[in-house]
């Protein structure tokens, strides 16, 4: 059966805000018990990887609710949150007003926008994250493009999404997680199995970390590197805008 989130064509960015306006309330709750907490880890090492230093300008892409962009941001980087669900961004900005309840500018800054279409000029940011939003575009590869277009040569490119395991075994193992645990965390917690059945649709029509990294040097980033998590169910793309 189709899931009525996922959809190829034209229809994907607004079957996509759908997705997300229907789960933004109970995204970190579903997060935690779908990944047992280890997303928050995988999240770390994509800011240790991102290397922030203060004064450094970090884009983070598809921010959802906040989490890379508010560790970019205690890291002293100044950072800027773009995404276009605007139920995820009033969760993030909530989230930063508990963090920083003094009326003063506040770091991350929130801004709705197409990362398909990345509302500054080129080479204005020293980092650039996306976490769990790629394989959500329309097209992962002008997303990608995208970022390299933004970047200071210097500047460091994480990507970390869900990814392919080599292993046959495991790769049974882990898709049939996702096609039947995942999707019943999405039903007793949100009261939609299809929002998180989605996560499979989505993942099979991405070509995932190896995609990806091709797709890095296409765009002649360097030192580019792949870091497999369990076994390759998760992934971290890296690489670096050439000086």
């Amino acid at each position: 059966m189709e899931n009525p989130f996922y959809s190829p064509g034209e229809q994907r960015a607004s079957k996509v805000q759908a997705l997300f306006a229907a789960i933004a309330p109970r995204y970190d709750l579903i997060n935690d018990a779908q990944s047992f907490g280890l997303h928050r880890r995988w999240k770390r090492l994509v800011a240790e990887l991102a290397a922030p230093r203060p004064g450094d300008r970090a884009l983070d892409l598809c921010c959802g609710t906040g989490d890379l962009a508010f560790a970019l941001a205690e890291a002293g980087a100044e950072v800027v949150g773009l995404d276009f669900s605007e139920p995820m961004l009033t969760v993030a900005r909530s989230r930063g007003r508990r963090k920083n309840p003094e009326p003063k500018v506040r770091n991350p800054t929130f801004l709705r926008g197409d990362a398909m279409r990345i509302p500054f000029p080129d080479a204005t940011f020293d980092i650039i994250t996306v976490g769990y939003g790629l394989r959500n575009l329309a097209s992962w590869e002008t997303g990608l493009s995208e970022m390299a277009r933004v970047a200071r040569p210097g500047a460091r490119l994480v990507v970390l999404d869900f990814g392919k395991p080599d292993n046959r075994l495991w790769r049974s193992v882990y898709f049939g997680y996702l096609r039947l645990f995942v999707p019943m965390l999405g039903l007793l917690l949100c009261r939609n199995a299809s929002a998180y059945g989605y996560i499979l649709e989505s993942l099979k029509h991405y070509p995932a970390q190896e995609g990806v990294a091709r797709k890095m040097q296409e765009l002649g980033l360097v030192n580019a590197r792949v870091v497999n998590l369990l076994g390759g169910a998760m992934s971290i793309n890296y690489g670096e805008k050439e000086l």
